[in-house]
């Protein structure tokens, strides 16, 4: 039977070449095995026969049993139309056609009884439908058809090219025809028995020819937990197979440089769940499988002293470590970070970037070949293939969405055993898509902020109130702050008349004037050296405004900036509105993040700021976001291959998701690979998913 369903498209009875290059282009519809997963948008109700006299002026969908009693072409500009008088025993009303009805005046069968179908649109006392759906009533009654009666995905060329729903809905009858509706179980029968699921065949039938609105919930739910259950069959497969194919080196010491940093230096204490974090870590370092884990926190919730503290106990074992972030500014960021934590202990760090001399990258070269250096910081240049490590037992990640699968697995490269990896992001991932996506990786999170911090007051501000914003700015100087000013562009573009950062930078430079005033201004076309100067003027307090461009959203620390305004506020996804907010708040002054909109907002934008006033919770703010924009714009095209779902929504369909991932679980708990009888069906279907990527070798 599953061969059937790898048959090409074009062999499927009224189908032929030239509708299967569409389909194939169109649609992606290759096989009949993709034609059975194409499935329908919606659904509409074809129980109910309208008579004429009912017609109400509501656009809806309608359908009308009755006869064409005449036919005439009408002149209209440079073409014609086709009209047709139908009428039923209650009144007339009228057919219409635009285009493609020489073949229609042939082929129409006047004082026959037709079922017609589609809107209706209403001119004076007279309703009319263009181009319905017209059935002739003895076939209507003929056909396998269902009350409700499913619309397809479909395209403007497949419209014009005469490939409707009805068409559509013709080519799926007949693939059940041909496949006599009998489709091989995916599913073991525990699991049918146990949530009560219909077969696959009675599954697939009822959400292309729905019986009843019951039938096609079952089905669409039935549908639903097969796609998300091998998604997480695989994710969680993937991880088990990790752990147990590719060994990782055990760090069974916690010695002297984590326990003196941890008695002796640390600045702070930690919070509960740092300490949480740490544990998990120590537990995955310690045991004889790489560590592969995704550490989530929001911004400032002290990921670093996590990162720090694991470097640490890889360096306790006798092994090298470094941390890779995807930006110059943050990483040396991180290494001024840590260089600062450390200070006090006897370690080597060094830090390797694109602007890094030759002659200094030739020394750190050396020192890590031959051991000397300790942890290494820097951005991809630690992927260069010149960089060897003498023996590397840990690498960091941030921020780890700006990375591919192909970067990751260069730093893997490293060394003969692949060092354990930590993966850390400031982006809360909706656990959701986490899941979804990282459901390989496991997961930790910091949910807590250290303590004396101050949550910061969120304000949203129209254009109109700019005067007062600028008052309020001088108040926070004349009290020894400083302040960030952010612009969603660089130059004008030319359509959008939103502010770009030059013009914003004179207008305050005149607000602001020199030499009571000192500003700074970083943009993404500047070189890094430029950069870097303007930046340091900003961190040491020799300017009090930076005006810049979103490149200063990851990293940036300056505790003394207590104010975070954001241009155009409206123009900014949540996640980066929140990343922007996250610069501010870094000190123990109370700080305030100012969102400036013109009044004109979408009801997007308008959820958005609204969320960013309400909340600073991230995972919450994540949550939003995704609803709001969807899985494959949060994760970038990297990773959203991953959730090409066919009938699922993992927005929507939350619980089916959690409800699959639980019985994925359960099913490798009891039978890792799935060699019992009663799991024949699932291992079956499994190798046929993963052999477009084979798991069994996979690592990434």
């Amino acid at each position: 039977m599953n061969s059937k369903l790898q048959t090409p498209i074009d062999y499927l009875k009224g189908v032929g070449p030239n509708r299967a290059d569409l389909l194939r282009k169109e649609l992606g519809i290759h096989t009949y095995q993709d034609l059975i997963n194409l499935f329908p948008n919606r659904y509409l109700d074809r129980t109910q026969y309208y008579k004429i006299a009912q017609l109400q002026r509501n656009n809806a969908d309608v359908q009308i049993i009755g006869r064409i009693v005449g036919l005439k072409e009408v002149a209209q500009g440079k073409g014609k139309r086709l009209v047709a008088s139908f009428k039923d025993d209650s009144g007339a009303m009228e057919l219409v056609w635009f285009r493609g009805f020489k073949w229609l005046k042939e082929s129409i069968k006047l004082n026959t009884d037709y079922v017609i179908f589609g809107k209706t649109n209403a001119f004076g006392n007279t309703f009319s439908m263009p181009h319905p759906e017209m059935e002739l009533l003895e076939e209507h009654e003929k056909n396998l058809r269902s009350a409700m009666q499913p619309v397809y995905p479909s395209t403007e060329k497949l419209s014009n090219k005469g490939i409707t729903n009805r068409v559509m809905s013709k080519i799926m009858q007949q693939l059940f025809i041909e496949t006599h509706g009998k489709f091989e179980e995916t599913l073991s029968q525990d699991l049918l028995s146990e949530l009560k699921l219909v077969s696959k065949s009675e599954a697939l039938f009822n959400v292309h020819f729905p019986k009843n609105l019951e039938l096609l919930s079952r089905s669409q739910f039935r549908l639903k937990f097969e796609e998300l259950f091998y998604i997480q069959l695989q994710l969680i497969l993937k991880n088990l197979i990790h752990k147990s194919k590719i060994k990782g080196f055990p760090f069974d010491q916690v010695g002297t440089h984590f326990n003196t940093f941890f008695k002796h230096h640390l600045p702070f204490n930690l919070t509960n769940a740092q300490k949480r974090v740490i544990k998990e870590i120590r537990a995955d370092l310690g045991s004889n499988a790489q560590m592969n884990r995704l550490l989530q926190g929001d911004v400032g919730s002290g990921k670093t002293i996590v990162a720090l503290m694991s470097m640490l106990i890889a360096l306790d074992n006798g092994f090298q470590a470094c941390l890779m972030a995807p930006t110059e500014i943050l990483s040396v960021q991180h290494y001024n970070g840590l260089s600062d934590l450390c200070k006090e202990l006897n370690i080597s760090i060094k830090l390797l970037t694109g602007s890094t001399k030759t002659s200094d990258r030739k020394i750190i070269h050396e020192a890590l070949e031959n051991g000397e250096l300790d942890i290494l910081i820097g951005t991809h240049a630690l992927l260069e293939d010149k960089v060897k490590f003498k023996n590397l037992g840990l690498a960091i990640i941030d921020e780890q969405h700006r990375f591919g699968v192909a970067q990751r697995s260069k730093l893997w490269h490293k060394n003969l055993v692949p060092p354990h990896i930590l993966v850390m992001t400031a982006t809360p991932i909706p656990r959701t898509l986490a899941m979804s996506v990282y459901g390989d990786l496991d997961i930790s999170i910091i949910d807590e902020l250290p303590p004396g911090r101050r949550p910061i007051k969120t304000v949203h501000r129209f254009d109109s109130n700019r005067l007062k914003v600028l008052r309020f700015i001088r108040d926070e100087i004349d009290k020894g702050r400083q302040i960030y000013i952010v612009y969603p562009l660089i130059q004008e573009s030319e359509n959008m008349d939103y502010k770009d950062l030059m013009d914003g930078y004179e207008s305050i430079s005149r607000d602001f004037p020199a030499p009571k005033y000192q500003i700074s201004i970083v943009h993404g076309k500047m070189k890094p050296a430029d950069k870097e100067f303007e930046m340091q003027r900003f961190i040491k307090g020799e300017t009090q405004i930076m005006v810049a461009t979103t490149v200063i959203e990851v990293g940036v620390n300056v505790p003394n900036a207590s104010v975070m305004i954001i241009e155009s506020a409206e123009r900014f996804g949540l996640s980066q509105l929140h990343q922007l907010r996250g610069r501010v708040g870094r000190g123990a002054e109370q700080s305030f993040c100012i969102l400036m909109t013109s009044h004109k907002l979408s009801n997007d934008s308008k959820t958005r700021l609204e969320t960013m006033v309400r909340t600073s919770d991230g995972f919450e703010i994540a949550e939003v976001d995704l609803r709001l924009r969807g899985p494959g714009d949060i994760m970038g095209t990297q990773q959203s291959g991953i959730l090409n779902l066919k009938i699922a929504d993992i927005i929507k369909d939350n619980d089916i998701l959690k409800l699959a991932r639980f019985h994925a679980i359960k099913i490798l708990k009891d039978d890792p690979r799935l060699i019992k009888d009663q799991h024949r069906p699932i291992l079956f279907t499994y190798q046929q998913l993963a052999k477009y990527k084979n798991i069994w070798n996979y690592i990434s």
